[in-house]
């Protein structure tokens, strides 16, 4: 993938954690100082932490994407978008590839592949499904340290940075390299050098197709087996909202009202296009909490994204389900629990009530200006009616099958 001296990938995570320059520029030569320029004329991206240094921005990453590494401005791209809604974030990336003229052309990321290359640049995730492993961090070489070679200087990049945690200081890196390297069993099992066992699986091929799958049952006979599985990661749940204007929940506020317990009013001019909220579920996994996806529509939906849909906020419009897997209410809320927020004392409109008990009718106190006197004495209503929600989203969780360490297959 990248060349064993620079990752372009750890680089910009480092240079994002670290705030510092990254520059769209023409020139390869990092000794005098470079105006940016727009991605579609760009030949390089320049670095200044943790060292100085100018990566072609063709370069191709560790990110993968239907088999295929993604490039360097494809990723920078997406993270200079990151703040933009998908259909937006799509019109900019057809509108660039418009400006490269054939010469190359933007990779548009998937819903998921969007949401996991952001999390993991910004250092929330250590990480990805989507993101190879650096060279020899498999077999345990990633306990040794890596040199990025540069046209000024050497910096050692240590095992923590190789994940993104940082690297190591100047001065203590000049130390290190005027130690005597002593060997370990990594290096004396496999030698100094990354070994290519490509060649094997050519050899195997034919011993492989007639050995039979390890069934459940021989699992359990014989547990060592399963040593070598990897354990899946489970998925993360999806809330969908409802993208009404009268919708009293909308991307802007609906973070303060589930996680933080407090109702305000939706900023109708907010642009986000997915959210993440932590919400410890005490009957599925006690020691953890877990993280929800909140999306408005399911536009960037795979197939698959609907065994993952957990809540689906409504106002009774029946036009919100148009693009839904099931565009009927009535056979949705067969598959998915239904929420309607309203106002305290209003009756929940007749489109809501008759879909019936599968949509659970929630209201919150009517919304008047803080500098009213009196005005936050109802507030504290909130969060017994975000509560309520929470406990009927768990329950219904639990009943599709969702576990610990592994989610429903269908719903």
């Amino acid at each position: 993938m990248a060349t064993p001296e620079v990752d372009p990938l750890l680089l910009l995570r480092q240079s994002i954690a670290s705030g510092s320059a990254i520059i769209a520029t023409t020139s390869a030569d990092t000794s005098t100082p470079t105006a940016e320029v727009p991605l579609f004329q760009a030949t390089h991206l320049h670095f200044t932490h943790p060292t100085r240094v100018a990566v072609p921005i063709d370069a191709p990453t560790r990110f993968v994407s239907n088999e295929r590494p993604v490039d360097l401005r494809s990723i920078y791209f997406a993270w200079l978008n990151r703040e933009v809604a998908i259909p937006e974030y799509n019109a900019l990336a057809t509108k660039l590839n418009g400006e490269l003229a054939g010469a190359a052309e933007v990779h548009k990321f998937a819903f998921v592949e969007r949401l996991d290359l952001i999390t993991w640049l910004e250092g929330a995730s250590e990480e990805s499904d989507h993101i190879k492993p650096l060279t020899g961090e498999k077999d345990g070489a990633a306990a040794g340290s890596t040199a990025v070679t540069t046209t000024s200087k050497t910096v050692l990049v240590s095992a923590s940075a190789r994940a993104g945690r940082g690297t190591l200081d100047p001065r203590l890196a000049q130390i290190y390299n005027g130690e005597r390297k002593m060997g370990d069993r990594n290096t004396v099992l496999r030698g100094s050098k990354p070994i290519d066992f490509s060649g094997v699986r050519k050899v195997a091929a034919p011993f492989m197709s007639r050995k039979p799958s390890p069934t459940a049952n021989s699992i359990v006979k014989n547990p060592s087996l399963a040593l070598n599985q990897k354990p899946q990661r489970r998925p993360d749940p999806i809330i969908l909202l409802s993208p009404s204007a009268s919708s009293l929940l909308r991307m802007s506020n609906v973070k303060a009202f589930l996680e933080g317990g407090r109702y305000t009013p939706p900023d109708h001019n907010s642009t986000a296009s997915m959210l993440q909220i932590q919400r410890k579920m005490k009957d599925i996994d006690p020691a953890h909490a877990m993280r929800f996806i909140v999306v408005e529509g399911p536009e960037q939906f795979k197939p698959e994204y609907w065994n993952r849909v957990v809540a689906v906020f409504t106002t009774g419009q029946a036009w919100q389900f148009k693009n839904y897997r099931w565009s009927n209410p009535t056979d949705l809320f067969k598959h998915v629990m239904g929420v309607y927020l309203g106002w305290r004392g209003d009756q929940p409109p007749d489109a809501v009530r008759s879909f019936g008990h599968r949509v659970v009718a929630c209201s919150v106190e009517k919304w008047r200006d803080p500098g009213v006197p009196g005005a936050e004495a109802s507030r504290w209503r909130d969060r017994e009616v975000v509560e309520q929600i929470w406990k009927s989203i768990e329950a219904n969780m639990r009943a599709k099958g969702w576990r610990k360490d592994a989610a429903p297959t269908s719903i």
